[in-house]
């Protein structure tokens, strides 16, 4: 799939070099439920993104560089939860919204979808401000219900959760 200025294609295993480049970065993966990667690590989660059909890989069109990815998989009731990550060298470019927008157009015309859903970290201000850029609304602030890491102690260190919706009635495409 194409927009703009970017590919969106399914991940292979050479993909694992600019997998790793992002990955790697821990203010990226600052809110995700996983550490940084190892070069190793990357090369082993390329294979496993190359077999799954929920990721997307997000390249520039004019290089073809692997710059971030989506997640973006069917739940029930014809409901599509949506998640990203991208490189922190290629953020605040509009990439990750160009990237959503397209795939949640594509589902809505082409898969049937009802709605999509994405959640985030309250304290992940661009996420939740990219969930407002594509129209989605703030439909429920949990408290603690999450954790994914756990302290010295053993004890988890609880998240709260940010959930945003998008009814297929409520889509623009603009």
């Amino acid at each position: 799939m194409k927009t703009e200025r970017l590919i969106l294609r399914k991940f292979t295993p050479e993909d694992y070099q600019d997998l790793y480049e992002y990955l790697s970065q821990a203010e990226v993966v600052k809110y995700e439920p996983y550490d940084v990667f190892t070069l190793e690590k990357a090369k082993k989660e390329a294979i496993k993104r190359s077999v799954n059909p929920a990721f997307w890989a997000v390249c520039l069109q004019e290089s073809g560089k692997l710059i971030g990815n989506i997640y973006f998989e069917k739940q029930d009731f014809d409901t599509w939860e949506l998640g990203y990550v991208f490189n922190q060298n290629f953020q605040g470019k509009g990439y990750a919204t160009e990237a959503a927008r397209a795939l949640i157009h594509d589902t809505f015309i082409n898969q049937g979808a009802h709605r999509v859903v994405a959640m985030c970290n309250p304290e992940n201000t661009a996420s939740w401000k990219l969930m407002e850029r594509l129209n989605m609304r703030r439909e429920a602030h949990h408290i603690k219900n999450v954790w994914f890491f756990k302290d010295e102690n053993g004890s988890p260190i609880w998240q709260d959760t940010f959930k945003y919706a998008l009814l297929k009635e409520e889509w623009k495409k603009e």
